[in-house]
C-alpha cells in the first residue's frame, strides 16, 4: 500500500503549532512570526508535504487569487495599475489574474459572473458599468473600484477632473480663448467629471468650451477628434487621453498643421511615449502604480476584516507637464 501524503496538520503537529498558523505560515508567511515561519516551512521540506491550490482553497475557503478587470489591455495607462496591484498582492500571497473586457459593459458583467466564487476578490479599474450594477456586484464579492467612486464600495479615484482644469489654465495663460474637449466614451464616468469640471473652469475663465466626441480612447479615433477640432475653429484642444491625443498628432502632421503654432494639443495620462512623439507631448501625469498600491491595499484589508465591505476611498492627486505640443494662441 502507497504511504500517506503528508497533510497539512501533520506540518502543524511536527512544528508545535495550531492548523491555522501552519496555513498561515506557507501561504502568507509576512503575517506570522518570522521563527514560527521558519519552524513552519522546515517541517513541511522535512515531511515532503506540498499544498495545492485546490486544497488551500477547500480547507480554508479561499482561492488566494484577486481578478484585477480592465476595459482595455492595450491602453498603456493600465500598465502602471497592474503593476501596483500585482506587487502588493504577492506581498499579501495573493495570485493576480488580469481580465481584459475590451471596452465592454456586458463584457464585464459576463466576466464578473463567470469569475464570481473562484476569486476571493475583485479590483474594477475604470468600469464601464453603471453605479447600481457595480454597487450590486459589491454586495456579491469585495471589491474595490479604481478611477470610479460607487457608494458602499471602496475605491481609488485618481484628480484627473483636476488636472483638466489645470491644463486648461494653462492654454488661457497662453492666450487662447476658444477651446475644445475632446472627450472620451460615453460609459467613462472619469470623462463626464472631466466635462463638468472643464465647463465650470471655463465659465469663470471667461472662455469658450467646445465639447466633442465621443470618442474611442485609442490612436485610431485621433484623426477624426483633430478633423473635428479644426472644423471647431478651436486654437486649443484638450484631448481624453494621450493614445487619442497620439492620433490626433499624427492626422495634424498628415494635414500640414503646425502644432503648436496653429493648434496647441494637451493630453492626458503621461504614458511611455508621450515626450517620444513629435512635438513631445504636454499632458495629464497620473499616478497609475500608486493607484493599483491603494486599490490591492483596499482589498487585501477588506478580505481580513470580519465585515469585507465596509467602504473606503482614496484620491490620489495630478499635475501638468509642460512640453513642445502647446504654445501661445495666434494673434
Amino acid at each position: 500500500m502507497p504511504e500517506r501524503a503528508p497533510t497539512l496538520r501533520d506540518v502543524a503537529e511536527r512544528s508545535g503549532v495550531a492548523v491555522s498558523t501552519a496555513s498561515r505560515a506557507l501561504s502568507m508567511p509576512g503575517r506570522v512570526n518570522a521563527v514560527t515561519a521558519e519552524r513552519v516551512l522546515a517541517a513541511a521540506r522535512d515531511l515532503g508535504y506540498s499544498a495545492s491550490a485546490a486544497g488551500r482553497a477547500l480547507s480554508s475557503g479561499r482561492t488566494q487569487t484577486v481578478a484585477l478587470v480592465v476595459p482595455d489591455i492595450m491602453n498603456p495607462f493600465f500598465f502602471g495599475i497592474m503593476r501596483g496591484t500585482q506587487s502588493r498582492l504577492r506581498e499579501g500571497g495573493y495570485v493576480h489574474v488580469l481580465v481584459d473586457t475590451e471596452e465592454s459593459v456586458e463584457a464585464e458583467e459576463r466576466t464578473l459572473r463567470s469569475i464570481r466564487g473562484t476569486v476571493d476578490g475583485v479590483i474594477l479599474a475604470a468600469s464601464r458599468m453603471a453605479d447600481d450594477d457595480i454597487a450590486r456586484w459589491a454586495q456579491d464579492v469585495p471589491l474595490v473600484t479604481i478611477n470610479r467612486t460607487v457608494p458602499g464600495s471602496a475605491g481609488v479615484t485618481i484628480d484627473t477632473p483636476g488636472g483638466e482644469v489645470q491644463a486648461l489654465e494653462h492654454l488661457v495663460s497662453l492666450g487662447h480663448r476658444r477651446i475644445a474637449y475632446a472627450g472620451g466614451p460615453r460609459t467613462s464616468w472619469s470623462d463626464g467629471h472631466r466635462r463638468e469640471a472643464l465647463a465650470l473652469a471655463a465659465e469663470r475663465l471667461g472662455v469658450e468650451l467646445v465639447g466633442l466626441g465621443p470618442y474611442a480612447p485609442k490612436r485610431e479615433a485621433g484623426p477624426a477628434a483633430a478633423d473635428a477640432a479644426l472644423a471647431a475653429e478651436v486654437t486649443g484642444v484638450l484631448v481624453f487621453n494621450d493614445l487619442l491625443a497620439f492620433g490626433v498628432l499624427d492626422r495634424l502632421a498628415a494635414r500640414g498643421v503646425d502644432v503648436p503654432g496653429h493648434l496647441s494639443v494637451v493630453g492626458c495620462d503621461d504614458v511611455f511615449g508621450a515626450d517620444l512623439v513629435r512635438p513631445a507631448l504636454t499632458t495629464v501625469a497620473v499616478p497609475t502604480e500608486r493607484a493599483g498600491h491603494h486599490a490591492a491595499d483596499l482589498l487585501l484589508a477588506a478580505l481580513d476584516r470580519l465585515h469585507p465591505r465596509v467602504a473606503a476611498s482614496v484620491e490620489l492627486p495630478t499635475h501638468l507637464v509642460v512640453r513642445d505640443s502647446t504654445g501661445p494662441a495666434q494673434a
